[in-house]
This record gives structure tokens, sequence and C-alpha cells, in this order.
């Protein structure tokens, strides 16, 4: 390929002359085309790369629609979980909190929440920082919620214990048999049948042979087992904790001794008709931190008979 050759015209000799470039010229004519040929791949890039992306920029596009996506889920997870423990939280307040006699947990902290304006600045400044902060607000509120709600189930656990170890200790069943006709209950006499003064009675009598069963109506420890010569003859007292104490009177015989344990529905003796008493009975007494009470309040004789020694056997196992 012959190389390309320049002329200009000479208008003073009227004629075409042969034109040599200087260095100069032609290093600013090639820095020229360099500048050019440089300005064109950029614009070329820029418009490439706003048409189709750079394949890191699509990856990391990708990486944030799918990390996008985790968070969703994550948000209805968490949406979820708070329903199920808002749940958990309504049927502790109507059902075993009352039932339990416990306070009931006030909504304002049971919906939880942890204060301080800026404890989601950390999470300022990226692409999907709202995503991310109602995510994160509801999942430390959620930890809030269940923490409560564990110390509710854990306080209620312990409640339930202590009522059921207290429901086994009252006084709740009959000391005899329930073919035992009811005597003189709790009332003031005008004349005691042995004395002829006029006193008050504060127990309930079971007339019923002598050598009859007599059964402790909860579980407790013997106060007292003997005669003191205070009228009740050989009597057998039970300490049943939570002010609890009941009195079996007028036995024949004690089976049990001082500071011995029983459960509801124990064997402690034999009815008789020891002490001050007009015939054979049980003389059966409940005292409440000191007060009598009406051993009635505390048992019901809708058992028959079968179904009552049942209720024993049951009581008794070990």
């Amino acid at each position: 390929m012959l190389k390309r050759k320049n002329y200009v015209f000479d208008a003073a000799n009227l004629q075409f002359l042969r034109h040599r470039r200087k260095g100069s010229e032609k290093l600013l004519r090639w820095s020229m085309w360099f500048v050019v040929s440089i300005l064109v791949t950029i614009c070329y890039a820029f418009i490439f790369q706003r048409l189709f992306g750079s394949p890191k920029e699509e990856l990391l596009a990708q990486r944030v629609d799918e990390m996008r996506l985790r968070y969703s889920l994550l948000e209805r997870k968490i949406d979820y979980a708070s329903r199920v423990v808002a749940d958990l939280r309504s049927s502790d307040n109507a059902s075993y909190r009352a039932v339990l006699d416990l306070p009931l947990i006030p909504e304002d902290i049971s919906e939880g929440g942890s204060g301080g304006v800026f404890r989601l600045g950390d999470l300022t400044g990226y692409m999907n920082t709202d995503l991310m902060m109602s995510v994160r607000s509801k999942f430390e509120d959620l930890k809030t919620q269940t923490n409560i709600q564990y110390n509710s189930l854990t306080e209620l656990t312990d409640k339930a214990a202590d009522w059921k170890d207290m429901w086994a200790h009252l006084p709740y069943i009959r000391p005899v048999n329930v073919t035992m006709r009811l005597g003189d209950g709790m009332k003031f006499r005008e004349k005691h049948p042995v004395l002829g003064s006029p006193r008050w009675h504060f127990g309930q009598d079971f007339r019923c042979p002598i050598g009859t069963e007599v059964h402790a109506t909860g579980a407790g420890v013997v106060y007292y087992a003997g005669n003191e010569n205070d009228g009740f003859g050989i009597k057998v007292v039970i300490d049943h904790g939570y002010g609890y104490r009941t009195i079996y009177g007028h036995l024949s015989k004690c089976s049990v001794k001082r500071g011995e344990k029983v459960t509801r529905g124990d064997f402690i003796g034999l009815s008789g008709s020891t002490g001050i008493s007009s015939g054979p009975h049980l003389h059966y007494q409940i005292d409440l931190f000191g007060e009598h009470v009406n051993p009635l309040w505390y048992f019901e004789d809708s058992l028959t008979e079968d179904e009552y020694f049942m209720m024993l056997d049951f009581l008794t196992k070990p």
C-alpha cells in the first residue's frame, strides 16, 4: 500500500507543493485521535452499562433480591410467632392467671418493645434500610414478648404446684363412711347433753358405732394424738398447713402418732365414746387460723358408699 502524500496549493507560484508535517503537528494529531478514541470508548461503555449492566452488578442485584425475599419471609415468620405469643398471653390472662388468682399481664407490658431512638442506627444508609429496620424491630419486640411469656409460664407453673399442694392438704372429704348419719352440727347448744350447761358446739358430729374407721380428710402432719383430758377423750389433731387444723374426737383408738405425715384418706383411728360424750359418735372439727369453721362447707354427701371407698382406695394408693 502506497504511503499517502499531502499537497498544498501555492498561489504565488501557481503550483501544488508537497506538504511535510512537522513532529509537533504529528504529535498533536495523534494526541487528538487518542483522546477522541478514549471518549468514544467511555461513551460506549456507559451506554452499554446503562442498557445491559455489568456482570458483577447483575450478580449483586440478584443477591439483593434474594436477601429482600429472605427478609420478607422472616418478617412473616416473626408476625406468625407474635400472634402465637399473643394467643398464649390471652389464654394466660383469661384462664390460668384468673383461676390461680394471679394479676393479669398489662397490655403495654406484654406488647414488648425496646426503647432508644438509635437502637436501629446501624441499619441506616442501606438500599433496603426500611425493610431491615422493620424486621429488626419486630424481632426485638418478639424477644421481649417471649421473655415475658416465659416468665409468666414459670410463675404459673410455680403457682399451680403450690395450688396442687394446697388442694392435697385441705380437708375436703368426709372423715367416715357416707352411711354414717350426721349428728349435731356447728351451733349454740342451750343445754349440753352431758354437762347440761349452755355452750357452743364447734364441730360436726357423726353418729357412728364404736370401731368405725376414721380417715384423715387432707394431707398434713399429726399435731397431737392421745388424750389431753379436754373433753374430747382420745383425739387426733392434724395440722394441714395453710392455716388449717382438723380435730377427730371421742375416738376409741389412735393409729397414728405425733409428727407422723398423713395423706388424704389415710386411716388414723377408730371412733368411740371417750371423753365427755353421751354416746358413740365422732366429733369432727375444722379450725382455720384458729377460728372455727363449719365442716359442712368442706364436703358433700352425694357419693354412694361404694364410691366413697373407691375414692379412699384411689387416694391412698402409693
